[in-house]
């Protein structure tokens, strides 16, 4: 809850009790000198509402001109705790700029190859409510059908550009960032700027159960991009969460939401129109290898993290099959139906891929989540942010005596593994 700094130190100055550490007393305004419990005591009165609502949630769709069953969607919610300019106000105007652009579009004669859908969310808020429920409604059809979903949930929430990805799409993400201007460095594109502050290519993975591509990834196995301006915001979730703030702090000129919309739907005009779908396996392989070094640092000489080295040669081995497939069928992409046929199957594989990862019985405890690379580890401690179902054993498994440790670690590692192999199985399109 936001104090103003004159209320703020009212409070701070009153309080008796133990020094507080030194860094805290010259750490700026208000001055902290004690930490309290007492003597002062604030009352602080709660008025809400309970009632029961529906949910809502509101769809647009441009159907696809010759893939109509292959869906590209994009999503961010619109309900707010307060006015919600940041959040979720300043992705929702972005999805109305990219709607209106689209329209635009459409009316100088353009369709998609494939399927549009656009998708405003309700009781976000509440965790995830209306997307969790759409994805699980229409499980088996997202399953067959959905290329990828595309989030941004606050749009602008201050300085700097974030992203977030599956690794598959982290190639066609930088390439739409090289076409977008910075907003605050005339004539630098977003690429320069971003690679410029991060030193690398800093896209961040989706572990977490932060938005609304939570239900698509974590559970369906969809492949998904989240982005956005601005790491923290200090009005999260408050009445300050206003235009005001917006205007005056987060983006005077708005020149960022212009800049998220570029990205967001330059993206999505990618996954729709390209021939062959942009995505690049060999960086989810690089990923996977190096999570399993990661991992190594994690677990003593008993745990063997051979079956997972094995799991992910092969992967790397079917993903550089699939970009020299692609590059082979770009060069004949004029020649008639049969190449056109056969495009259609690699775009399938490079589709169905990601679902690989799900392991249909979920993680132990925690059924819901089905992916077996990202996923919220269960202990919130945990330095683990990748194989989620890897990291609960070892959290979980602190107690048990070494054989019983070992059995527990090396059964969810071998779950990985077996993953990994399913994945790499369809993007070659066999069976296992």
């Amino acid at each position: 809850m936001p104090l103003s700094e004159e209320n703020a130190d009212v409070i701070i100055r009153s309080l008796s009790g133990p020094m507080a550490p030194l860094s805290w007393r010259d750490s700026g305004q208000p001055k902290v000198r004690q930490v309290g419990p007492g003597p002062t005591i604030v009352n602080l009165t709660y008025q809400g509402e309970k009632k029961m609502v529906t949910i809502r949630n509101v769809f647009a769709s441009i159907r696809g001109l010759e893939e109509p069953d292959r869906f590209v969607l994009l999503g961010n919610h619109r309900d707010a705790w307060t006015y919600g300019a940041v959040d979720p106000n300043s992705g929702t105007a972005a999805l109305l700029d990219i709607s209106r652009r689209y329209a635009l579009l459409i009316q100088k004669g353009w369709k998609p190859r494939r399927t549009i859908i656009l998708c405003s969310w309700d009781a976000e808020e509440f965790g995830m409510v209306g997307s969790t429920e759409w994805v699980e409604q229409n499980l088996v059809n997202l399953g067959a059908k959905a290329v990828a979903y595309l989030n941004v949930d606050c749009a602008v929430q201050g300085p700097g550009f974030f992203a977030g990805a599956t690794a598959q799409l982290d190639d066609v993400l930088l390439e739409v960032t090289k076409k977008v201007e910075d907003p605050d460095s005339m004539g630098t594109t977003l690429y320069e700027k971003w690679t410029a502050m991060n030193q690398v290519f800093g896209i961040q993975r989706l572990s977490g159960v932060d938005s609304d591509f939570a239900p698509f990834l974590h559970h369906a196995g969809v492949p998904c991009v989240d982005i956005y301006y601005g790491q923290e915001f200090p009005v999260y979730h408050t009445a300050f969460d206003s235009y005001d703030w917006m205007k005056n702090y987060a983006d005077p000129l708005f020149h960022r939401h212009v800049a998220v919309a570029g990205v967001w739907g330059l993206l999505a005009l990618h996954l729709a129109d390209d021939y062959i779908l942009p995505f690049n396996y060999l960086s989810y392989a690089d990923q996977l290898e190096w999570y399993r070094k990661v991992l190594s640092n994690f677990v003593d000489q008993s745990i063997s993290l051979h079956s997972l080295a094995i799991s992910i040669q092969g992967f790397a081995a079917a993903a550089k099959e699939a970009e020299n497939e692609a590059e082979l069928l770009r060069e004949q992409e004029s020649r008639g139906e049969f190449v056109a046929l056969k495009v259609r199957a690699l775009n399938d594989r490079l589709m169905l891929a990601e679902r690989g990862f799900l392991d249909d019985n979920g993680l132990k405890g925690r059924q819901w989540f089905k992916h077996l690379v990202y996923g919220p580890p269960g202990d919130y401690e945990s330095k683990l942010n990748f194989f989620p179902g890897v990291a609960d054993a070892i959290s979980q498994s602190k107690s048990m005596d070494q054989r019983d440790r070992q059995v527990a670690i090396q059964h969810e590692i071998w779950k990985v593994a077996r993953g990994i192999e399913r994945a790499a199985t369809a993007l070659k399109g066999q069976l296992s």
